[in-house]
């Protein structure tokens, strides 16, 4: 991928690997702290004689809008970061999301406004949606450009784990707010203190992003003049079909990973086991935790025994523990915790699916080639998936597992059948070159 593949992280390595984590942990914060605070908003920013359940689809379509907004984000800001560096559209990322997640903090309510406060709240979502469409496949190709070839999957687990840390942030920050400040306070000003963090925050990581330095690989092609000659999005199309569709199929496991076993699952807790809301959230956070650890482990994994063992191994794994936690996790608080904890950590298999995206396209269409492929996918199927479960459970209140199921077995059957050589999918050409 680049430089000496046998050297050692080194101190620069790990600064790089540490400030693209922490922003991607940020950026994942504030993208996912409305949908804590979701309730409040609803009443806040909609007329008060709506009914309930159509100022919920309002809110929460609000929230699906990032969703829709990620593909188109990211394309572009992929189409420039092949074009003019990584670097450039990885700070442009983060400055996007900072500036929306602080100004949703600041404004007005539909009192104050009328509709012009959901209109502004849904050109904000959007923004944010852009910004986040172009933070995950950058921060991938950025550190995979940037450490030994032999270190890629850990690299890749390991800033896939700090996303997620930016979900359990998300969580921990709405407890507190719960538990500290009354529920009237948090109608009137208390509601606004999770972003104002999210905004300051996220500017402070993007200073700190300013002592990055552009990729090795990047460069390379930039002296080389081997940067992609024509629109690169195009190139993707016609000639890594391949890969977009394994990039896509990898992307849809991801999303049901994330989505049902870690965003769904404390609700369905509540309603389908009878578990108290507090034990529900609790048993989350150390998923979560969990799950964190098993994108580590398996990025640490993936450098050894290669993609197809990795996730053949993974998935199963996946399968069995996810199983047993929708079919037991709701006994004894123990039990609970064991086997969501167990589930957490098996989602983690999701941390290798960047170090097969990296792989699959050469480098002159990369950041292009996973940004679309990634985006839409998670467009589709991390917006329809709850509405296609959720229609599900009125079959089986058991769907969330055999959804979890199916595309774990999914994973199993691409573990088995990719190629050694990850390069073997790209065209004759591109494969030769896919070392730059």
């Amino acid at each position: 991928m680049n430089g000496d593949p046998q050297r050692r992280l080194n101190p620069q390595d790990y600064k790089t690997l540490s400030l693209a984590a922490l922003g991607g942990a940020l950026e994942f914060y504030d993208f996912i702290i409305f949908v804590f605070f979701a309730g409040v908003m609803g009443k806040l920013f909609f007329p008060a004689d709506l009914p309930e359940w159509l100022r919920q689809m309002q809110t929460f379509g609000i929230f699906a809008a990032g969703y829709l907004a990620r593909p188109l984000g990211g394309i572009v800001m992929a189409h420039f970061g092949d074009r003019v560096g990584r670097k450039k559209m990885f700070s442009l990322s983060i400055l996007l999301m900072a500036l929306p997640t602080l100004l949703m903090g600041l404004l007005p309510t539909y009192a104050a406004l009328g509709v012009a406060a959901p209109l502004l709240l849904l050109l904000l979502r959007i923004l944010q949606g852009a910004a986040i469409g172009g933070e995950v496949p950058g921060a991938w190709v950025f550190v995979a450009e940037h450490v030994p070839r032999r270190r890629i999957g850990f690299a890749c687990g390991t800033l896939t784990a700090g996303l997620t840390v930016g979900i359990l942030l998300g969580s921990f920050v709405a407890t507190l707010i719960n538990a500290l400040i009354s529920g009237q306070d948090i109608v009137r000003w208390g509601w606004r203190i999770p972003f104002f963090l999210g905004g300051v925050f996220g500017l402070a990581a993007m200073y700190l992003r300013r002592w990055l330095r552009e990729t090795p690989v990047f460069l390379e092609m930039q002296a080389r003049q081997m940067l992609a000659k024509e629109l690169p999005l195009k190139s993707v199309i016609v000639n890594h079909q391949k890969a977009v569709i394994l990039s896509m199929l990898l992307t849809w496991l991801l999303s049901a990973g994330i989505v049902v076993v870690i965003l769904m699952a404390p609700l369905w807790l509540q309603q389908q086991a009878g578990v108290p809301a507090a034990l529900a959230l609790e048993a989350n956070c150390l998923a979560t935790i969990a799950l964190a650890a098993g994108c580590v482990v398996t990025g640490a994994v993936i450098d050894t025994l290669g993609a197809g063992k990795t996730f053949t191994y993974g998935c199963l794994m996946l399968a069995v523990f996810s199983w047993l936690f929708y079919h037991a996790g709701g006994g004894h608080p123990l039990q609970l915790f064991v086997a969501y904890g167990l589930a957490g950590f098996s989602v983690g298999v999701v941390g290798g699916v960047p170090y097969v995206m990296v792989h699959v396209f050469p480098a002159a269409v990369r950041f292009s080639g996973i940004s679309f492929s990634y985006n839409i996918a998670y467009a589709v199927f991390g917006g329809l998936t709850p509405i296609f479960v959720t229609l599900l459970m009125k079959i089986t209140p058991m769907a969330p597992a055999w959804y979890v199921l199916g595309l774990a077995l999914m994973g199993v059957a691409l573990g088995i059948f990719l190629p050694a050589d990850l390069r073997r999918i790209l065209p004759l050409g591109d494969r030769i070159n896919s070392a730059a």
